[in-house]
């Protein structure tokens, strides 16, 4: 089916996907209720069909295009200027690990190895993201040190840590139930 696809097709698929999860950007919700400011969504499970449909170049293209789209058209200033590259680092890192490894060799338990690699990856990026990038920056431009209000090793491993682990395990569940919903339709 991939080798088909022409490039206008493969183009149309791209700007439907990454449209699709730009509104996604807009359903949040916290997964931490003592840290409400850190916000899940579903945006990443267009970007993984667009993997699975057309390439990893495309996927990521398709996760480019979405964070453009909220930069231009949904910009909450500086939290939306801090967050997204932090946003892109950590779907980029768990997209990456379920390309290079279930996608090469799709099957139960490459999808399982590929879910705990991605999520351990994006958990250790936004740990690293946050303590050298976010934290001061977030202190500096939005007035919202939160190493002075619950101390840095509080916010990083009693938020940080717990959250992103509980997105990852969420994005596996997620998509592995999308992409068995919708695999016979896409072979088709």
């Amino acid at each position: 089916m991939l080798e088909t696809m022409t490039n206008t097709r493969k183009l149309a698929h791209i700007a439907i996907l990454s449209t699709l999860s730009f509104l996604l950007m807009y359903l949040q919700f916290p997964l931490i209720p003592s840290a409400s400011f850190l916000q899940f969504d579903f945006s990443i499970l267009p970007v993984l069909v667009g993997l699975m449909m057309i390439d990893l170049q495309s996927a990521l293209g398709i996760l480019i295009l979405r964070t453009l789209l909220k930069l231009m058209l949904n910009n909450g200033g500086v939290t939306t200027l801090i967050g997204m590259p932090m946003n892109v680092v950590a779907l980029g890192v768990f997209l990456l690990a379920m390309a290079f490894i279930w996608n090469r060799k799709p099957s139960l338990k490459t999808f399982v190895l590929a879910s705990v690699v991605g999520t351990i990856g994006l958990t250790v990026a936004m740990l690293i993201l946050n303590y050298i990038y976010a934290v001061p920056l977030y202190a500096q431009f939005a007035n919202f040190d939160i190493s002075a209000i619950l101390g840095l090793g509080n916010y990083l491993f009693a938020m940080v840590v717990p959250f992103n682990l509980i997105e990852g395990v969420i994005f596996s569940i997620s998509f592995f139930i999308l992409w068995t919903c919708l695999k016979p339709i896409l072979m088709k």
